[in-house]
């Protein structure tokens, strides 16, 4: 297998699986350039409108050598799904830092989250049944540094974004049969693995359940979700909403992409994702929901709030919706700073600074601000309960506890 490629094809899914060629993306000079099909341009939507014009021209990416336009760099993976690339390249006799981010395209292929598709697909796929317990016990190992077997199988599955281990299955409904790959039949997910190495240990996914649980009491939006346990552990799977059909997709695209914001900075400030969120889906609506989670975010300490995980889907009508919030879960920093700000202030904002937010998403009166408020905190006044009837453990669930009261004291 070569990896030498100059250019790759994008093609987009639609939500009944139906697909349609974009445009192509070509390396000249140290820099990646797209152009968008004239039939696509003719019958198709925007990918990227604040970054990418609709217009038949190359395009550059930034000025940064070989980077990569926003909304394709939301395909590539990150954190555990690179450790698991980088290594399964080593096997295969290719030295990581030499492969570019148009062969890593090449190597996502067809598995991505979202509806784009890259081709040539450097494809190791396989449709074998999967035991998730089993798979689970591998990318624990490999994630731990005790193992490298069976690495072919995990990059199957390896997801797109996030350090935690995890992967992208399809289970059938009607038997709970697992595979690698999109089947008709077969719903896609992403399992979230535990490890010792991790914050909250093996705690990891019923503290997330935990916390989706609350954010959907307060009225946000949240994915589909259950645990799957096996002895002592509990992993936490979440049905894919990017996938509105077995095989169909929507166009998912982070705020880190649309914005060409670096996720792994403090980047992104609430003000501007509320203004975005009103201008890209045209509505306050979505605007005011942002805000929403902005404040549970703040009151539950969910500071993992960086650029990549906000995101918004495109249906196949080009109308744009925010996702249901993901990744959202108890994880402080040493520094008590958020990774997105709140009008500035990265920890205890003003009242002036909520305000402004506030005022974004089409809230004026401080009454209603404060209602939305005391919501969330009385919500989060019930994490004890709901924590232990998930089976989260004493010591995490009281340190927890007082962590939250903190912040309502203050």
């Amino acid at each position: 297998m070569t990896l030498d490629i100059a250019q790759i094809e994008v093609f987009r899914v639609n939500s009944v699986g139906q697909e349609c060629k974009v445009g192509r993306l070509a390396q000249a000079n140290q820099h990646v350039y797209f152009q968008y099909d004239q039939h696509y341009l003719e019958y198709g939507h925007s990918l990227s409108p604040f970054r990418l014009k609709f217009l038949s021209e190359l395009q550059p990416s930034l000025d940064k050598a070989q980077a990569l336009h926003g909304v394709f760099a939301d395909s590539l993976p990150d954190g555990w799904g690179r450790l698991l690339m980088d290594r399964w390249l080593r096997q295969q006799g290719y030295v990581p830092q030499h492969i570019g981010l148009m062969q890593r395209l090449a190597l996502v292929g067809e598995k991505g989250v979202g509806a784009l598709r890259y081709r040539p697909n450097y494809d190791i796929a396989d449709k074998e049944l999967l035991d998730l317990f089993q798979l689970g016990q591998q990318a624990q190992a490999i994630f731990e540094g005790h193992s490298e077997q069976v690495l072919a199988r995990l990059v199957n599955v390896a997801s797109s974004g996030g350090a935690r281990p995890k992967a992208l299955i399809y289970l059938n409904p009607d038997n709970q049969h697992m595979i690698s790959q999109p089947q008709q039949g077969y719903q896609p997910w992403l399992v979230k693995f535990t490890s010792n190495n991790l914050a909250l240990g093996h705690d990891e996914g019923r503290c997330e359940a935990a916390y989706l649980t609350m954010a959907a009491q307060v009225g946000i939006s949240v994915p589909e979700w259950r645990l799957y346990q096996h002895k002592q552990q509990a992993w936490l799977m979440l049905k894919r909403f990017d996938a509105p059909s077995d095989i169909g997709r929507w166009h998912m695209h982070s705020a880190a992409g649309l914005l060409d914001a670096n996720f792994r900075e403090p980047s992104l400030d609430y003000e501007d994702l509320i203004k975005v969120t009103a201008k890209l889906c045209q509505s306050m609506a979505a605007a005011k929901q942002q805000l929403l989670r902005a404040l549970f975010n703040f009151y539950a300490l969910n500071m993992d709030d960086h650029s990549k995980n906000w995101a918004f889907l495109q249906h196949d009508d080009g109308q744009w919706h925010i996702s249901p919030m993901f990744d959202v879960t108890f994880s402080p920093n040493s520094y008590g700073e958020h990774m997105t700000a709140f009008a500035g202030y990265g920890k205890n904002p003003p009242q002036k600074a909520i305000m402004r937010l506030a005022q974004h998403a089409g809230i004026t009166q401080w009454s209603d601000l404060q209602a939305m408020i005391d919501n969330i905190k009385t919500v989060l006044a019930t994490w004890p309960q709901i924590s232990k009837e998930l089976g989260v453990s004493d010591s995490h669930r009281q340190m927890i506890t007082k962590a939250l009261d903190n912040v309502l004291k203050k």
